[in-house]
């Protein structure tokens, strides 16, 4: 993609900016801890998976400059063969959850080497005809169940001693694979490696002149983005005991673009900011039946032309200000 991120064009103060990030997820940490005693589990566990998927998918956008239409294809592959390994091969949970992200991370490999020597509209139509073709395959495979999914996927007992059919146990394990999945895009976003990735989202031409082999920095973080994707994907057939054709389907992939964007995309807790606003919608707005797709694009076009870089970026410009003026 040409077009610059809103949020990465003016240099910030690197103390301000870690004392923020830092003190941000000390809240976010707390907020999440204490939720399940104010909200139900089974609500914030579907947030916190979309969390972590809308997270991953914004470590390519925001950070990478890479829009793909298809990354429902590693949730939906992820958690398919998540449920299948836990119901039909017995594999413990977090084998169980270790095969999805494993799939999706190899899928992810084989899609980037197809997609990546592309940029642009015609990266993201490469990455939207794939999906559409992972989507017809498993609508026909035998082992997902076509239509049906795979349903009454056991949750078993996680290192065989924590019984994750306990409603807080699942939550507690949920929170703890987003906050290790969360910790590891902000280790990526701001490592050397994160650097170049950033310089290549701005002026890739640029950075070739310097040396840097772009196609490979490119690859490495639509592994790691699919990865990430697929740790969620697996993570959510094992919370919903549950995978169907709903999260590998085109709109899924259309789902966390909208969270990316109305969180902020290229901040760190904007996509976690987005994910849950959407969720809750989804949940609160249930009652409208059809009338939920348009409730929820009418909301999207408001906070688009009212926070043109999203939640978090408008939130973090309105900090950042107030201290200039401070």
């Amino acid at each position: 993609m040409s077009e610059q991120n809103p949020n990465a064009s003016a240099a910030h103060d690197p103390v301000w900016e870690a004392r923020y990030h830092r003190n941000a997820f000390i809240l976010m940490t707390v907020f999440f801890i204490v939720a399940p005693a104010f909200i139900y589990p089974v609500f914030l566990m579907k947030a916190l998976c979309f969390a972590l998927f809308a997270c991953a998918f914004n470590l390519l956008l925001g950070f990478g400059g890479l829009l793909s239409f298809g990354h429902a294809m590693f949730l939906g592959m992820a958690g398919y063969l998540s449920a299948h390994a836990a119901k039909v091969w017995g594999f413990p949970p977090e084998f169980a959850i270790l095969t999805g992200t494993v799939t999706a991370t190899v899928l992810g490999f084989i899609v980037g080497l197809l997609a990546i020597r592309r940029a642009g509209i015609y990266f993201a139509m490469i990455t939207l005809a794939l999906a559409q073709m992972v989507f017809f395959y498993c609508l026909q495979a035998p082992f997902t169940g076509g239509e049906d999914g795979i349903q009454s996927v056991p949750r078993g007992r996680l290192f065989g001693l924590l019984d994750l059919g306990n409603p807080m146990a699942m939550y507690y394990v949920v929170l703890a694979i987003f906050t290790a999945g969360f910790l590891l895009i902000y280790r990526v976003i701001h490592s050397p490696y994160g650097q170049v990735l950033k310089a290549i989202r701005e002026n890739e031409p640029r950075a070739i002149s310097l040396g840097y082999r772009t196609e490979r920095y490119k690859l490495v973080a639509f592994v790691l983005s699919a990865g990430l994707a697929g740790l969620a994907g697996a993570t959510k057939a094992i919370v919903f005991q549950l995978a169907s054709l709903t999260d590998v389907h085109w709109s899924m992939s259309g789902e966390v673009v909208l969270m990316t964007l109305l969180g902020g995309m290229g901040t760190i807790f904007g996509p976690v900011a987005g994910a849950f606003v959407i969720a809750a919608m989804e949940n609160y707005l249930s009652e409208l039946g059809a009338w939920v797709t348009i409730a929820q694009g009418i909301i999207f076009v408001i906070c688009v032309l009212a926070f043109r870089r999203g939640i978090m970026g408008e939130l973090e410009a309105f900090l950042r200000k107030r201290r200039k003026q401070g």
